[in-house]
């Protein structure tokens, strides 16, 4: 496998070390104020930072042209999507017929077009990885149509959980675009509306589970885990925020990792992988638990990308404009940027990070490149990756190897 992959990436080295992973990014708040500057056989060091920046300028604009090698990446087919997108109808309808029971006609007309909007928009990454992991989890005899369509079912409210989220997310950043499209709230005639939809997205989704769920043994887990994943990604939501509201030189990786974990890694990994643990009739608690640490670390992975992307991701690919740096945001790259800089780059970090004004925004952009992030972050991913991987080849309890590296495959290397 290794030997593959050095063939496809003969320019960068394939390490699983933990060590070296800590050395590449620091965990810790130590960091000396005044780093030691590369040398090149006694160059001045303006010479040596024009060099490195040319690099980071490679390395840049080859992740952008999205020239990545894809070896061993996985994706979704077209039946897989389609099939998912076919239950799309009958998830509405469902919803829509709950509501008008409650004399409540036009508030279902509405939440219809709410639905449709914002449900089957994006990847669906989770709500299909939901699925492939349930076909992975149980015996082919047990493939039936009517249980594919539970999974399916269950994907869908991870969905919608999903759009909940964003939906609340958009309007606290006061976002522009999702997912290729005007936010729900900056839609004519929704503005703050948006509120009461994604709160009616996220109840709608319980109706869902006691309609389809309620006659099955994992009725009460599924209901249980759902209202626990909620909980936490609202408590990694209100880290994000109260973060947001620091200056960037107290940004620390403790609380970054803090935000990731509850913010986006339980809903995003965890969550699909669990719920389709409970439908596939898991009980075995030390599944559960090497399952969560592995996907949690899969999660952070995630949010690194996803961090990086929103910063030199192309949003034509994305599907948004990116708002971290303006929204003061507690990003992987502000972490090491402040970890790498000395006293008069942190300065510009001060006066520039958190700020509107376009030029600051790009001035903080330029910083990173001068500081050689993009390069950093490329190897970061390679090397977690191999990490995450051998995480996967000492878990012993039940849960197949090739079910989590279908989904480690997936995201390795993403561009949206």
């Amino acid at each position: 496998m290794f030997k593959l992959a050095r063939m496809l990436l003969p320019q960068q080295r394939i390490l699983a070390s933990p060590l070296r992973l800590q050395r590449l990014i620091s965990t810790s708040d130590e960091v000396n104020s005044e780093p030691i500057l590369p040398t090149i056989g006694g160059l001045p060091s303006e010479l040596v930072n024009e060099q490195k920046l040319k690099r980071t300028s490679r390395t840049l604009s080859t992740l952008q042209n999205h020239s990545v090698p894809i070896a061993a990446r996985v994706t979704v087919s077209k039946d897989e999507s389609r099939d998912f997108m076919a239950v799309f109808p009958d998830l509405v309808r469902d919803i829509t017929t709950v509501t008008k029971t409650y004399n409540c006609n036009d508030a279902a007309k509405w939440f219809a077009q709410v639905l449709q909007y914002n449900v089957p928009r994006g990847k669906k990454n989770r709500g299909i990885l939901t699925v492939l992991t349930y076909k992975n989890l149980v015996p082919a005899q047990d493939l039936t149509p009517e249980n594919i369509k539970l999974a399916q079912y269950l994907g869908w409210c991870v969905e919608m959980l999903q759009s909940f989220f964003i939906i609340s997310d958009d309007v606290m950043d006061n976002s522009t675009t999702r997912r290729g499209q005007t936010c729900w709230h900056k839609v004519e005639n929704v503005g703050l509306t948006a509120i009461n939809d994604a709160l009616m997205i996220e109840n709608a989704m319980y109706a869902i589970l006691k309609m389809h769920f309620s006659h099955l043994d994992c009725y009460v887990a599924l209901m249980e885990l759902f209202h626990e994943i909620t909980y936490i990604t609202t408590c990694g939501q209100s880290l994000d925020q109260l973060n947001s509201n620091r200056c960037v030189s107290e940004f620390t990786m403790e609380n970054y990792k803090a935000i990731v974990e509850n913010k986006t890694a339980y809903y995003s990994f965890y969550l699909p992988f669990a719920i389709a643990l409970h439908l596939a009739g898991y009980k075995d608690a030390e599944a559960f638990r090497q399952s969560k640490t592995i996907l949690l670390e899969m999660g952070n992975f995630f949010q690194v990308q996803d961090d990086f992307l929103d910063c030199f991701g192309n949003p034509e690919v994305t599907g948004k404009i990116g708002t971290d740096i303006q929204d003061n945001k507690c990003s992987w790259l502000a972490v090491v940027a402040m970890q790498r800089a000395n006293v008069e780059q942190k300065q510009i970090m001060i006066d520039c990070y958190g700020k509107e004004d376009p030029a600051k925004v790009d001035r903080v952009k330029e910083l990173y490149k001068e500081l050689g992030l993009p390069s950093t972050y490329a190897i970061f991913e390679e090397e977690s990756y191999n990490m995450i991987k051998t995480h996967i080849q000492q878990t012993s309890r039940g849960v197949p190897h090739q079910t989590f590296l279908q989904i480690l495959n997936k995201i390795y290397q993403r561009d949206s």
